[in-house]
């Protein structure tokens, strides 16, 4: 990446280099070897046993929907739930595939698919939406879209997924305009149509992009990180519900799905009370939206 924030990238790009949704890059994924805790039954298929849910280490938000289904939820169902963080993405989806843990809620679908292309050996699939993270255009020199400049320098987050993502909003901000027939999950700088205010885009990673707020003229971004990094959520705005290409996923172990315990995991968090949580808990405001984005 150019030192100067308005380096723009043209190319379509492969896969490989993947920043992620609340967890590190997952890199060469494939050929890194993570160590393996499972033991040989996996608790997916033992009646009675704990089943944890794993995000990302210090996803507060995360940690607390999790702790909520815990005490709140899973009881119903008759299963006992933890929660259990893990260092990065390529650990979590590999404990989840081999049924070191039950499940994890940190990944879109779009997301979950970079993970599986970058590991083909994982065996995950998406068994239920559960929220949408609050996922806006920030800025601290402008409190309106239209005040953005000719040839202002926009930053989106340096994966695929989530620069899609980011082209989507700019869309819905009027800002860019996509070609027909682009889905909102893959498109690319390649993909934009027209660029009426000529603007530029610089890629970043989820905690530089919070960083460098002060340098750019807007950006792109999850409300979890600039909320953590101390920017208040008046610096952001526009945020219009995203797409359901885009909703966190429970994700579950392909091997495991037709086990009572996953079953009765996946009807958990798709209990009534879990949106209910998620339009009232304080301690996700902002950060995980109700699936109606209300």
């Amino acid at each position: 990446m150019s030192d100067e924030l308005g380096f723009e990238l043209k190319k379509k790009r492969r896969w490989p280099w993947i920043a992620g949704a609340g967890a590190a890059a997952l890199g060469v994924a494939a050929l890194v070897a993570v160590p393996l805790l499972t033991p040989s039954v996996s608790a997916n298929e033992q009646k009675g046993a704990t089943l944890y849910v794993a995000t990302a280490e210090g996803n507060a938000s995360e940690q607390a929907l999790v702790q909520f289904v815990a005490d709140n939820v899973a009881p119903k169902y008759g299963i006992t739930v933890a929660f259990k963080g893990l260092s990065d993405s390529n650990t979590i989806n590999r404990a989840v595939s081999e049924g070191e843990v039950a499940a994890t809620v940190y990944q879109h679908k779009l997301w979950l698919g970079q993970v599986l292309e970058a590991n083909p050996d994982f065996a995950e699939e998406a068994a239920t939406p559960v929220f949408r993270w609050g996922f806006g255009l920030w800025s601290d020199k402008y409190s309106d879209v239209s005040q953005i400049p000719d040839g202002g320098t926009i930053s989106l987050y340096s994966d695929p997924a989530n620069e899609a993502q980011g082209l989507w909003l700019l869309q819905s901000a009027g800002l860019i305009t996509l070609k027909e027939g682009t889905q909102p999950g893959t498109a690319t700088q390649d993909d934009i149509a027209s660029n009426p205010k000529n603007l530029k885009f610089t890629l970043l990673d989820f905690a530089a992009q919070s960083r460098a707020l002060p340098d750019l003229d807007a950006a792109v971004g999850y409300t979890e990180y600039y909320l953590a990094a101390g920017i208040p959520i008046e610096k952001q705005i526009f945020a219009p519900q995203a797409p359901d290409d885009f909703a966190g996923q429970l994700t579950i172990g392909s091997k495991y799905k037709d086990t009572e315990n996953i079953k009765d995991l996946v009807a958990a968090f798709q209990d009534p009370a879990v949106q209910e949580f998620l339009a009232t808990d304080d301690r996700v405001k902002g950060i995980l939206l109700p699936l109606d984005g209300k």
